[in-house]
């Protein structure tokens, strides 16, 4: 960084994990006019491997980051319908904005072409309308409507009919408590949470697809502690996927993801990632997973 530096990871990770969004905005922007060069490219030369990931991740706005990661799960050897619905279903509307405005920035196109162009079938159907979304972000509820939209989603399921258009309209349009008191709806009156009814068929990839969908409207916290645990138990380290969840949450609902994890787990996040991970790594993951809300 290292003009002066040499590459020094322990000071990387002192200096950039423990910074908020605006600080680390402000680092680059001060390397930027001392060494002429963007932070970035600069970190993007001299480190290299899963530490490198994750610093860059980190270093970045969350709309660059969402952008990039977007993309990313866009391309053929990176394709990523989890990583899509991950990113239109947990950030508030601003944030998903936001992040489509600087994909349009980085990548001259759109998130909503990349992602129609690159999907299929009902995969399409539903990642589509879930990034093209503007939901209301208030608290406000129709009960009404939640009775009403319990029953269509009920019939449609009973159908068979996952991807009708109707069904893909609730979760892709209404405002995250309205799928709340939905949801909260279709549990007293049918007497089974909607995604044990969405189990019919437990390989279906558009089924697994759409209960993590909303899992990730009405509790995030719950979808990013299994995709931690299926990182860090998996067979080998998904280490792509545990800094993924690292680098987004903390700044967002990461206390909560560690209590959730525990309380699934038995054994605290801290642990479970000090087990799995080593060098430089582990140390960016466990300062950043201790960094605090912002």
């Amino acid at each position: 960084m290292f003009a002066g530096w040499g590459t020094n990871e322990a000071l990387i990770i002192s200096v950039l994990a423990h910074r908020n969004a605006a600080q680390r905005k402000l680092i680059r922007e001060i390397y930027n006019e001392t060494y002429g060069e963007d932070l970035l490219k600069a970190l993007d030369k001299e480190l290299s491997s899963d530490f490198e990931r994750s610093v860059l991740l980190w270093t970045l706005t969350p709309a660059e980051r969402d952008a990039y990661l977007a993309n990313e799960a866009t391309k053929r050897f990176t394709l990523s319908n989890w990583v899509l619905m991950e990113i239109a279903c947990t950030r508030s509307s601003r944030d998903l904005f936001a992040a489509k405005q600087a994909y349009h920035a980085r990548y001259k196109k759109s998130l909503e072409e990349d992602v129609a162009y690159h999907t299929s079938g009902d995969f399409r159907k539903l990642l589509v309308p879930l990034v093209s979304t503007f939901r209301y972000d208030g608290g406000d509820v129709n009960m009404m409507l939640a009775r009403t939209e319990a029953k269509i989603l009920r019939d449609k399921i009973s159908d068979k009919d996952y991807a009708h258009e109707e069904l893909i309209r609730i979760l892709t349009t209404r405002s995250k408590a309205q799928i709340n008191a939905t949801l909260n709806h279709y549990n007293d009156t049918f007497g089974n949470a909607i995604n044990k009814d969405l189990k019919a068929d437990p390989n279906d990839e558009y089924l697994k697809l759409l209960r993590a969908a909303i899992k990730c409207l009405t509790y995030p916290e719950k979808h990013f502690a299994k995709v931690l645990r299926l990182a860090i138990n998996g067979l080998g380290t998904d280490e792509w996927g545990l800094t993924r969840v690292v680098t987004t949450r903390a700044e967002v609902d990461m206390q909560r993801i560690k209590e959730e994890y525990h309380r699934r787990n038995t054994v605290t996040l801290e642990k479970a990632i000090a087990g799995d991970t080593s060098g430089d790594y582990e140390r960016m993951l466990l300062a950043l997973i201790g960094h605090g809300d912002a």
